[in-house]
């Protein structure tokens, strides 16, 4: 699929299917990392959104409260603990990196989408637009991973599935999205 560019990045030509599949798996992903936020209620203050998240954040670091794991699974597995023998220290860790981390995760996907042409066709990215792309195709696959209980097995996982069950789609994309990952690791590595 991917190839490599002279000038150090990667080209991938897309059908429409492809784009829209891409598309529909990463907004989810992005109102994932966005939904689980505690956000202050802002209709009728006059503080804008943005203008909220910098409170937020300003309220996060002077809690001396420190931030749990998320109960989502998949959130989980994208934030993860720094250290998992120290509940203290993950969570201190957590209180400085959290927010940082989510905002990044969000700013590959949305990488991912602004490089995506709706209908399909050539897409062209930098170096760093395909780490990026890197980067959150990892995420999406984690999230499907942790939703499907994929193990180490997941061809044998695959096959055991009975071919009426509804989760097969779901397992083909998972399979699908680890082809795509592998083509764009090579095309980077040259």
């Amino acid at each position: 699929m991917f190839r490599p560019t002279r000038h150090g990045g990667v080209s991938v030509r897309l059908s429409a299917g492809e784009a829209q599949l891409l598309r529909n798996l990463f907004v989810p992903l992005v109102d994932l990392l966005t939904a689980d936020r505690d956000r202050r209620e802002t209709s009728g203050t006059g503080i804008s959104p943005d203008e909220a998240a910098v409170f937020d954040e300003l309220e996060r670091l002077f809690d001396d409260s420190a931030p749990q794991v998320p109960d989502d699974p998949v959130l989980a597995r994208l934030l993860p603990d720094a250290y998992r023998d120290d509940p203290k220290a993950a969570g201190e860790f957590r209180k400085y990196t959290e927010s940082s981390l989510r905002e990044a995760k969000k700013y590959f996907a949305q990488t991912l989408l602004d490089t995506i042409p709706p209908k399909g066709g050539r897409v062209k990215l930098t170096a760093d637009q395909a780490r990026d792309w890197l980067r959150t195709l990892n995420d999406v696959r984690l999230m499907f991973g942790v939703r499907l209980e994929v193990t180490e097995d997941f061809e044998e996982q695959l096959a055991s599935l009975d071919p009426k069950d509804p989760r097969i789609a779901a397992f083909e994309v998972y399979g699908w999205l680890g082809a795509v990952q592998e083509s764009l690791v090579r095309a980077i590595a040259g």
